[in-house]
């Protein structure tokens, strides 16, 4: 049973890791620069 909640305890904390980086690299939709097209 500890293995169990082991293993739920190490995934809350990835989801919650995923979820801080994502929110932290800056991703975002950057508009296209009508300039560079050919």
């Amino acid at each position: 049973m500890f293995i169990v909640i082991l293993i739920a305890a190490l995934s809350v904390v990835a989801v919650i890791q995923t979820a801080v980086a994502l929110r932290r690299d800056g991703y975002h939709q950057v508009p296209t620069d009508r300039t560079r097209l050919p």
